[in-house]
């Protein structure tokens, strides 16, 4: 069984906004009455604080909450210092033969990789099904786009309003990027351990992930890069073009058509 969530918020000034996006989400609404660490009835609440949107974990010894952040941190270190177009994934995707490439990233999560993407050049439009995980992403975006490093990156991201089984033919992309959810392993980090758990307990296992990979051939022009750990089975049992391996994991890359045209 899932886990519970709510939403709340760390100050009263934003409860009619709080209210606001727990109905949009069809999530209740609770009433703080002093830290989250002893709030009961659920497992998880979605924060909404002047610092942006959060998931957090109640009860003792819950560990700090989780923004989508994409000007510090992590994501901002790899932005200055993650080797450009000679990253895996940017070879994956077929940067090393195009440019401006346009992306679907059908399963963007807290948007990492499509920032990445973004950082290199491309036009990536980005799904996020679940309903909670879409709030934070569209509030990451927003404080994003407030902030004068990365205001032209994330202006290239663009987050749909729907699934990729909702986007219609007419709408292809040059690549269709897909990170399913799979179980984590030990050698993530720390801090990767702690979203997965939170996302593991709210949103479970994409038991349709098999299914992903057709939508994302119908929609692509050249080729659809799927992010596995290694070790994890082909996506839907289909073999790929190629693989590129790297430290923990490994893309699947199933070339449609040649990007060697573009080349610039």
């Amino acid at each position: 069984m899932l886990s519970s969530i709510a939403v709340a918020t760390t100050d009263n000034s934003l409860e009619s906004e709080s209210r606001l996006l727990a109905q949009s989400l069809n999530l209740p609404f609770i009433s703080l009455n002093g830290p989250i660490k002893f709030v009961s009835g659920y497992d998880y609440l979605l924060l909404k604080t002047f610092d942006g949107v959060a998931i957090a974990k109640t009860g003792k010894g819950a560990p700090k909450p989780v923004y989508v952040d994409f000007t510090s941190g992590t994501v901002d270190h790899r932005r200055r210092f993650g080797g450009g177009k000679g990253q895996d994934i940017a070879k994956a995707v077929g940067l090393n033969k195009g440019s401006n490439l346009s992306v679907l990233d059908a399963t963007a999560g807290l948007g990492r990789d499509a920032f990445v993407l973004a950082c290199l050049g491309c036009s990536v439009a980005l799904c996020e099904r679940v309903g909670f995980v879409r709030a934070m992403l569209q509030d990451g975006l927003y404080r994003a786009s407030l902030h004068h490093e990365v205001a032209d990156i994330v202006a290239n991201m663009h987050l749909l309003d729907t699934d990729i089984t909702q986007i219609t033919d007419d709408s292809v992309f040059d690549v269709v990027y897909l990170d399913p959810m799979y179980p984590h392993t030990d050698k993530a980090s720390a801090a990767a351990k702690k979203e997965m758990a939170f996302f593991r307990d709210l949103v479970g296992k994409d038991t349709d992930a098999d299914a992903l990979l057709s939508y994302a051939m119908q929609l692509a022009t050249y080729r659809v890069v799927v992010k596995r750990p290694k070790g994890a089975v082909f996506l839907n049992g289909t073999e790929p073009t190629y693989q590129l391996e790297g430290k923990s994991g490994r893309f699947d890359v199933y070339v449609l058509k040649s990007l060697d045209h573009l080349s610039s």
